[in-house]
């Protein structure tokens, strides 16, 4: 069972054993001989590695495919070559079975989600498909709130996809037709002209000592090589492309390039190589048949010739080799930092995206705690919402919501012609365990009376754009506090009666509500605890909550920590008392909302 094993902490708790005869080790790894151990500092990231491993094996659960039951047996026979060990409760490290090893990554970012306040990454899949969305999702988007200001706005355009070079799946993928005009245009005849001709220069002088070019040939060789070719090229790549041309892919390419141009020597050489061997070869085989003076020079003068000639082909070889050399570094540059370059608009984009989906998300636990019970899902979750509350608080329509969810068809305003987008921005799996957490919670915190829980379910709804802010608990106990001081007793008389006028979440209602149940002069005025409760609620209490969310929200906190109450009688009221106060009205507004008979 899931609860059997322990959310992970900041040291190493999951790993992949297998059978391995050799001992090393690593940073962020550690092998032991027979049983070899890699771990990693998220086990989340490790299992869902362990079960697409397990199933990318099989073409039928491959890149995602097959049911729940296929993949999980999957799991279950990987499990026998290469267990994973997990960390109990007990802090004993055991072995994990299939279900464990599916269900403990979902279990995590479930909780990390609930944890953030529905603000998480974890909820959204498919963000490059905005980059084939109409107009009309990207201004849906655009009307969430975002939660921060964003770096970048979502700046798409029916030509974004073709300036960032987007392919179907959103991904950049240079054409190679663009590659060498953009390195025709940055290197030019400079580069791919006098580059190779100084090198084959230097090849040219390449002298035999012998049977052989000179010793330190080769190292002179690369050298140039090096200097001449990819230091120039990198030279000219960082002048065109500034700061675009990180440290890390400059230090990588070059570390490339001249491992490339080596490889290119050494191949060459190679091959020059044998080809002498051959020929000392066959001309100590043929010296040794010679008869006559005459022939010893012939076959002398055949191997010198044939020795020139190989070390020609070894200079030629070299030369043809230098102009697609020289070409293909600047390609390669340029691939490198253009795709570098047009990713990091895209993420720009896709973040700016994101930070405006979780100006959405971070309405869900709203939601849950006004309509949400144990059979929401994200399949339903337009289902459970009133439109004009989910207009409201989201800004947009439950059927924008569901365009977004599911995709569908539309119609191009330019064109005219149907297309279709494919939606699925959420992730069901991930919204839908954390719906399942977070309800969890709502339920655990429930009873405000129990004095051992330290939060409660607000500190996991984050504020909203509307004007749903929650009053923290501490500072809510330290006004209450305030009103006893200042009103000695009060909450011993079951006569006193208190007023909420504009409820949020009903944190401050439930504590006078918990100060009058546990004071005892209302204990000893009324000694049954149930009775004692209707009384409190039918003549103490008073709350008023300016929308239907809010009313909602509040009493079902309020009333939510006994179900045996639910339908108790109150005098909660959904009415915004905040004009009526600022015209003076206020008394007059409450008279006629409770129908107080003077």
């Amino acid at each position: 069972m899931l609860s059997n094993v322990k959310s992970p902490s900041l040291y190493m708790q999951a790993a992949f054993r297998a059978q391995n005869p050799y001992s090393f080790s690593k940073a962020g790894k550690f092998y032991r001989k027979e049983n070899a151990y890699v771990f990693d500092f998220d086990p989340a990231r490790t299992l869902v590695i362990f079960e697409e491993f397990a199933n990318d094996l099989s073409s039928e659960t491959s890149d995602g495919k097959g049911n729940s039951d296929k993949r999980k047996e999957n799991v279950r026979t990987l499990l026998n070559f290469f267990p994973v060990i997990g960390e109990d409760e007990n802090g004993e490290m055991i072995e994990l079975d299939a279900e464990q090893v599916l269900s403990i990554p979902r279990k995590i970012r479930s909780k990390e989600v609930v944890k953030r306040g529905f603000m998480s990454d974890f909820l959204f899949q498919n963000i490059s498909n905005v980059f084939h969305a109409p107009i009309e999702v990207i201004e849906m988007i655009k009307n969430f709130t975002a939660v921060h200001k964003p770096k970048k706005g979502i700046e798409i355009t029916r030509d974004t996809e073709e300036k960032l070079s987007l392919d179907k799946n959103g991904e950049v993928f240079l054409s190679d037709s663009y590659v060498i005009g953009k390195s025709t245009e940055i290197f030019g005849e400079k580069i791919f002209e006098d580059v190779p001709n100084k090198l084959k220069e230097t090849i040219n002088s390449i002298q035999t000592s012998e049977k052989k070019p000179e010793e330190d040939a080769l190292d002179i060789l690369k050298d140039i090589f090096h200097k001449e070719a990819v230091n120039i090229v990198m030279e000219t790549a960082q002048n065109e492309y500034g700061a675009d041309f990180c440290k890390g892919d400059k230090n990588r390419l070059e570390r490339k390039l001249k491992n490339d141009s080596d490889r290119m020597i050494n191949k060459a050489y190679g091959e020059y190589t044998i080809t002498e061997n051959i020929l000392e070869k066959e001309y100590e085989e043929h010296l040794e048949a010679c008869k006559t003076e005459e022939e010893i020079v012939a076959v002398n003068q055949e191997y010198k010739e044939r020795q020139e000639k190989n070390l020609k082909t070894f200079k030629e070889t070299l030369s043809n080799s230098v102009d697609n050399f020289v070409e293909s570094a600047g390609q390669e540059i340029v691939r490198t930092v253009e795709t570098q370059k047009k990713e990091q608009e895209k993420k720009g984009i896709e973040d700016s995206v994101k930070d405006h989906l979780r100006g959405f998300s971070r309405t869900i636990p709203s939601f849950l705690m006004a309509y949400g019970d144990e059979t929401v899902t994200l399949a339903n979750f337009d289902k459970v919402i009133p439109d004009e509350v989910f207009k409201e608080v989201t800004s947009i329509s439950l059927d924008d919501f569901i365009f977004l969810r599911d995709g569908g068809e539309y119609t191009d305003q330019e064109t005219g012609e149907k297309k279709y987008f494919e939606g699925k921005l959420f992730d069901p799996v991930v919204f839908d365990d954390s719906v399942k957490e977070f309800l969890y919670l709502k339920m655990k915190l429930a009873n405000y009376f129990e004095e051992t829980n330290k939060e409660d379910i607000f500190d996991y709804i984050p504020p909203q754009k509307t004007n749903q802010i929650f009053t923290p608990k501490l500072l809510v106990k330290k006004m209450v506090d305030m009103l006893e001081a200042e009103n000695p007793g009060c909450f011993d008389k079951d006569d006193q009666t208190f007023i909420d006028l504009y409820m949020k979440s009903g944190l401050y209602i439930a504590e006078i509500v918990k100060r009058l149940y546990q004071s005892d002069g209302m204990k000893k005025k009324h000694p049954n605890d149930k009775e004692r409760l209707e009384h409190i609620f039918k003549e103490q209490v008073y709350g008023l909550a300016p929308t239907k969310i809010i009313y909602k929200i509040a009493t079902n906190f309020i009333l939510g920590f006994n179900r045996d109450i639910a339908n108790i009688e109150h005098n909660f009221k959904q009415a915004d008392a905040l004009e009526p106060a600022k015209e003076g009205q206020l008394s007059q507004f409450l008279d006629k909302l409770y129908r107080i008979d003077k």
